[in-house]
């Protein structure tokens, strides 16, 4: 079966090569770069105004435009840059024009965008996307002075985080499962420093971020509710460069530059924590003290490198590899000892071909992996428990500029999964004992994608495509069929109205007893019992940009459903569990909502404010009574606004408030006594009513920051004062129930909930540097 299907894309292929070979036009291509570094330009805009014809540079900062013969004026546009316009001259077909941007006089002003920008972002086909530059994130106040990209995200309607602090992504009442990153094409299983506190993504190595929150492009799938697409930076192909940071608690370097000038270029950046350095240094201080219990080691380290080659003009080949740990470890030279260590690795290869200015391909292999690992000793006993998944993936992706109204993309992946549950292994020190459970999946994966970019008119356009996908494990192999549809229409050249629907499936699912992302939280395959997921998004949108091209508005509608959504019988155990497929329970679901953006990119004050209206439900015959519930991350009212001032040439003024609805949760009405032995305490048993009844108390929380250019002598240097939650508003983080006793009678009297939060106002300071 796979083989007639592979057979039948080819023959479409074929086909449509076949049936457009006499297509008219003349192609104008090439790249549009950055002119310091050299470095590509992602969604940068190429236009041709007079004709009202236009496009966005791709990941590699291509672009390719169909033009009648003629005289034109050529415009290229880029957030943070000067825009160009360039007089060319079409007579021939094959055409190819190199573009260079210079950025913006002051670093700290890059996050400022001509009101053009804000016409890309109106009349852009997609929808539902948000896209970040590392420079924004680097602006904006941090928790402990850490820049964080998707802290940042979290700042746009329509995505949450899963608590205070976290780095989460809850996007349109998706779980943090449903979120496909891509760094450079490869999956990360599990993006967060910190227990979930930070992301993986060191800023000094990232060169653009993307968000899709609806709208999914077919070459996307995997995932039902979003897709974050990170690419690391390509490297200075003019210059050896130097950049990096001093914070409160880590520090990083990057390193980049030519090897060989217009042919090589390599990027090396690292950043690690240091907290445990401290925490040592006050363990050895104490370790003569009477009672004195050590303070455990943590850290974390990620290392990114990248190397750039361009062996000949038409072909560019890359390799991106990234590896991450963090270490937590406990010792009691006594009798116990406890380490857990958890983290990513992934390797890319990328080929990148150009056959002619009208059609190019991109060809990566990857592998990626995921694990945890905990480690104890307890006397003479040791315990070891891992998990994890690695994946080997080939994928090939083609875009063919048909013409001036078509723009022909497809491509194909398959995927070799393998999956470790829960492996335990528990012995003596003699081997007297010895004790070992846990499974190993296998499982494959294959996607196949055909759309068409369809420009009817400067006004009407369409992107259409199918998606077909595949799962094998254990002798089961599921079929879908995936189609994405999406249209813009412009009523006039500051108004437009966007509609889009999005059909996804979803084969591998993350088992988590918690409504934080852990760690420890298991990757699992779709099996004969446990089918895959599917969801179905329409979503439709206006924008209006006014204020002679100053302020863009938006808002989106959007109703999702799920199907076959993944819980768990109550009491069910997700470690040291051989049978995990009973403990599963599946239902179904539906999230909707209304997202407004308000956004500034010109002048001296700079932002956005942002507001969601959303629910979110699941329903389960053998939950709840079979009645919908709100989930833990269905929040009614989202709310954020972030402003960027330049009080002057050095000095950049920065703030982001956020509330959010307090997260849904269960607690129990009323307790009953059990007792079995007569003079003993009593068991109290809780009894719950509906799931998720109750919620938390609403967040709320004001950042702010000061980002002070300094003059060195040589390069860039800043510092960057923030104070994060500035009003010390003490946020619940969960509760829990405190048992009350008559000290004389020895009797428990009741039971009180208490509110327990983690982050006071923390000031911090960093210093950055870049030469």
């Amino acid at each position: 079966m796979p083989f007639n299907f592979c057979r039948f894309f080819l023959l479409v292929v074929f086909l449509l090569f076949t049936v457009t070979a006499f297509a008219q036009g003349f192609q104008v291509s090439g790249t549009v770069r950055s002119a310091a570094d050299n470095e590509a330009l992602i969604g940068a805009t190429v236009s041709v105004p007079q004709l009202r014809i236009g496009t966005t540079t791709d990941a590699n900062g291509f672009y390719s435009l169909n033009l009648p013969s003629g005289t034109y004026e050529l415009q290229t546009t880029y957030i943070g840059f000067l825009p160009i316009t360039q007089t060319i001259t079409v007579t021939t077909s094959g055409q190819t024009i190199n573009i260079s941007l210079q950025a913006t006089e002051n670093r700290l002003q890059e996050v400022v965008v001509e009101g053009n920008s804000l016409q890309q972002k109106l009349t852009d086909n997609r929808m539902s996307v948000e896209q970040l530059s590392t420079v924004e994130a680097k602006l904006l106040p941090a928790l402990f002075g850490e820049v964080d990209l998707i802290k940042t995200l979290q700042l746009k309607p329509g995505v949450q985080s899963g608590g205070e602090g976290s780095s989460g992504l809850y996007v349109r009442g998706g779980g943090p499962d449903q979120n496909l990153v891509l760094l450079d094409d490869a999956v990360i299983y599990n993006p967060s420093h910190l227990f979930g506190f930070f992301s993986v993504f060191n800023p000094d190595a990232v060169r653009n971020v993307e968000l899709y929150k609806g709208g999914f492009p077919a070459q996307f799938g995997g995932r039902l509710s979003s897709v974050l697409d990170v690419r690391m930076s390509e490297g200075n192909n003019e210059k050896l460069r130097t950049s990096g940071g001093i914070g409160l608690i880590s520090s990083r370097l990057s390193l980049d530059g030519p090897i060989v000038k217009d042919k090589l270029t390599f990027l090396v950046s690292g950043r690690r924590t240091y907290v445990d350095t401290f925490t040592r240094i006050i363990n050895k201080l104490n370790e003569d003290t009477k009672d004195y219990n050590p303070i455990p080691d943590y850290y974390f380290y990620d290392f990114n490198a990248r190397l750039n080659y361009k062996p000949t003009p038409r072909d560019e080949i890359t390799v991106s590899g990234y590896f991450g740990r963090d270490f937590f470890t406990f010792d009691d030279d006594a009798d116990f000892s406890f380490a857990f260590n958890w983290g990513n690795t992934m390797g890319v290869i990328n080929w990148r071909h150009n056959y002619n200015t009208r059609l190019f391909s991109n060809t990566s292999a990857s592998v990626t992996g995921y694990q945890y690992n905990i480690l104890n000793q307890i006397d003479v006993f040791s315990f070891n428990l891992r998990s994890d998944v690695k994946d080997i993936n080939l994928k090939t992706d083609y875009v063919w500029a048909l013409d001036d109204k078509h723009t022909i993309k497809f491509g194909a992946q398959a995927t070799n999964h393998s999956f470790t549950v829960g492996r335990l292994n528990f012995e003596s020190d003699d081997a007297r004992q010895n004790f070992s459970s846990g499974n190993t999946y296998k499982a494959s994966e294959f996607g196949a994608y055909l759309s068409d970019d369809f420009t009817i008119n400067p006004l009407l356009s369409f992107n259409y495509g199918l998606r077909v996908s595949g799962f094998n494990s254990q002798g089961k192999t599921y079929f879908a069929l995936e189609p994405r549809a999406a249209a813009r229409y412009n009523l006039s050249d500051k108004t437009t109205i966007k509609a889009s629907y999005a059909s996804m499936m979803q084969y591998i699912h993350l088992l988590a007893n918690s409504g934080a992302s852990l760690p420890t939280d298991i990757w699992f395959p779709s099996t004969p019992r446990v089918k895959p997921q599917r969801s179905q998004q329409v979503a439709a949108g206006i924008s209006h940009l006014f204020g002679n091209g100053k302020y863009l508005v938006t808002n989106e509608t959007y109703y999702k459903w799920m199907h076959r959504q993944i819980d768990f019988r109550d009491g069910a155990n997700l470690f040291v569990n051989d049978s995990l497929e009973n403990e599963f329970l599946f239902g179904k679901g539906e999230s909707y909502g209304n997202e407004i953006y308000f956004e500034k990119i010109k002048g001296r004050t700079t932002g956005w404010f942002g507001y969601t209206l959303s629910w979110t439900y699941r329903q389960f015959d053998e939950i709840n009574d079979g009645k919908r519930f709100p989930t833990r991350y269905d929040r009614r009212h989202d709310l954020s606004l972030v402003v960027l001032h330049k009080l002057s040439k050095r000095l950049n003024l920065t703030g982001a408030f956020v509330y959010g609805t307090g997260n849904a949760f269960s607690l129990p009405v009323a307790r009953f006594a059990f007792q079995d032995v007569e003079g003993e305490e009593p068991t109290y048993v809780p009894i719950y009513e509906d799931r998720n009844s109750f919620r938390l108390d609403a967040s709320h929380r004001l950042d702010l920051g000061v980002v002070w250019k300094l003059k060195p002598k040589r390069g860039e240097a800043d510092l960057t004062f923030n104070a994060y939650n500035a009003y010390n508003r003490r946020n619940p983080y969960f509760v829990y129930f405190e048992q009350l006793k008559d000290e004389e009678e020895n009797q428990t009297i009741g039971f009180r909930a208490k509110q327990v939060s983690l982050f006071p106002v923390i000031p911090s300071v960093t210093y950055n540097f870049r030469f």
